[in-house]
């Protein structure tokens, strides 16, 4: 059945009142505490429904009612109005990230950021190198047969590797070798540099062909074989305020999954532009965080989403203030990519 307008202010009401006081609402104190315009008889009979629709539970017998999986989604996609965030909240997001001098600052700030503001576990994943242009490539003398390969994506992440020559080269050769690549990769897609890389070698002078071909299988290595992507951590710590426990009330294995950076990625990567995904309990394929839900959203300069960002917490968390700041986040960590 489609619940009417009073039951679902009702859930509204269960739902608020459970994520402030972590306690189960009985009928009298949702008359108390809301406005809702009707007798604790009328509320205790859409709490019946309420009930037997599976939207809300009670825990045990004589106690109130506390929201099922399926009460959150209902909340989340038809009640939740998302809370604007203040101007001084608005603020502290941007002094906190402005002042980020490299890429691995940016990262950092925002996942304690997150952490600090949502008082759960922040994830945030590093621009991914599969979604990354070709800024700049430098060519560093190390020694006269050793240089030192650094890339630079157009998103600050910053990749290097040695370069081990055939034999001695000049510095007027590694100077010609500095502007080839860049001609030819600089503003490419990473995706996109295999075949430039095999052009490099093919329009080379058989006299430095040996050079050039050393060079581009580092360049592959660095642009095309670097699959694994890094993430961020913070506010682990948050978890120990309670509600995520599994069914033996142990934290264990939602540590456990948070350690391997395969199921994080799962959680918070693969967005769309300004979508934000929130997953309820049970929707987390995850086994170990089947008790939790996640927040998250991508982030990048533009239109362009290079990474993802989240949080993770009890069902019982603050959906309009999470989903509110994780998008501000978002949006400012976008702004600052674009501007470098």
């Amino acid at each position: 059945m489609s619940l009417d307008d009073r039951k679902l202010e009702v859930l509204r009401a269960i739902v608020e009142d459970y994520v402030e006081t972590q306690e189960p609402v009985g009928s009298k104190s949702l008359v108390e505490r809301h406005q809702l315009g009707v007798s604790p008889a009328t509320v205790r009979n859409d709490m019946a429904v309420l009930e037997e629709e599976g939207y809300i539970r009670q825990p045990h017998t004589s106690a109130g009612r506390v929201p099922t999986d399926a009460g959150y989604r209902l909340f989340v996609d038809r009640l939740s109005r998302v809370k604007p965030l203040t101007p001084a909240e608005r603020r502290a997001i941007e002094r906190f990230l402005i002042g980020a001098v490299d890429l691995d600052d940016v990262v950092h700030r925002t996942v304690r950021l997150l952490a600090q503001l949502t008082r759960q576990v922040a994830v945030v994943q590093y621009p991914s190198l599969a979604r990354s242009s070709v800024r700049h490539l430098e060519l560093v003398p190390i020694s006269t047969t050793r240089l030192m390969l650094v890339m630079i994506a157009d998103t600050g992440r910053v990749e290097q590797r040695l370069v081990e020559l055939p034999g001695p080269i000049a510095a007027d050769d590694v100077t010609d070798l500095r502007r080839r690549v860049n001609e030819k990769l600089a503003g490419q897609k990473l995706a996109d540099t295999p075949p430039l890389v095999q052009t490099l070698v093919d329009d080379c002078a058989p006299g430095s062909r040996a050079t050039m071909a050393c060079l581009a299988s580092v360049l592959l290595e660095t642009l095309v074989e670097r699959s694994e992507e890094r993430l961020a951590l913070a506010g682990t710590a948050n978890l120990t305020r309670g509600g995520v426990l599994d069914f033996q009330g142990t934290l264990r294995p939602v540590l456990e999954a948070l350690e391997e950076e395969v199921i994080l990625l799962k959680l918070i990567g693969d967005l769309e532009p300004s979508t934000t995904r929130v997953r309820i309990g049970d929707e987390n394929k995850i086994d170990n965080l089947r008790s939790a839900s996640v927040v998250s959203t991508g982030y990048g300069p533009g239109a362009t989403i290079v990474g993802g960002l989240g949080v993770l917490g009890p069902t019982r968390m603050d959906y309009p203030g999470t989903i509110a700041t994780v998008r501000a986040v978002a949006r400012y960590v976008g702004d600052l990519l674009a501007q470098n």
